[in-house]
């Protein structure tokens, strides 16, 4: 359908999202268990942020009217709490079924809803009292074949860390886009990341990819 179409493959090769994942893993020398181990650790930090309080003043209540009962109010995010760390082991990969899949429903990112929003300005536009949060020094694309997708990540950061002439070492904190653990995975292999500076607070694994 529209979802799966849409969201879930590759428009070019019409293949799964998930099988181009698995090329990642087999290209970067990725295995299933320490693509099970990020995804619990993602969870577990995505768990602990939220209890910290780390998300409170980023998130913005959404209140549901249902037809029949009472209204429900989501304020905070859901998929992190369904961790069954004995179960991810267990689970049986999604894309390839001939014995060589690593990719499973627990260390890929799970389907949610969502939506976010960010006000960007120059700096002269900066209004009187108000301190940015961030302020966006450079930035880059980079492509390449469709089947590569989840490791382009890496060529775009390698590009950009030449034009802001900056080093690996300077960067405090990396958030990259776990669309499948692998991906991020590949990116701290490749660009030889402390783990620990990679997604503090968790990432899509245990937090959700919305789609739409």
């Amino acid at each position: 359908d529209g979802l799966v179409r849409d969201g879930l493959e590759d428009p070019t090769l019409k293949l799964p999202m998930g099988v181009c994942a698995e090329k990642s893993v087999k290209d970067y020398g990725i295995s299933r268990t320490s693509q099970d181990e990020f995804a619990i650790q993602s969870y577990k930090k995505a768990s602990a942020a939220w209890k910290d309080g780390l998300f409170a003043e980023e998130v913005v209540p959404v209140t549901i009217k249902p037809k029949r009962g009472t209204e429900i109010v989501v304020s905070e995010d859901e998929e992190y709490k369904k961790l069954v760390e004995a179960k991810v082991s267990t689970l049986s990969p999604v894309f390839l079924k001939d014995g060589s899949g690593t990719v499973t429903a627990a260390n890929a990112s799970s389907l949610n809803d969502g939506a976010a929003a960010a006000v960007v300005v120059r700096g002269d536009q900066i209004p009187e009292g108000v301190t940015p949060l961030a302020e966006v020094v450079a930035f880059s694309e980079a492509g390449g074949e469709p089947v590569d997708f989840t490791v382009a990540p890496v060529w775009a950061v390698q590009k950009l860390l030449k034009q802001a002439n900056m080093s690996v070492s300077e960067i405090a904190l990396w958030e990259i886009n776990e669309a499948f653990s692998v991906t991020a995975l590949a990116f701290i292999k490749e660009l030889n990341l402390d783990p620990t500076k990679v997604n503090v607070k968790g990432g899509a694994v245990a937090l959700g990819h919305p789609l739409g």
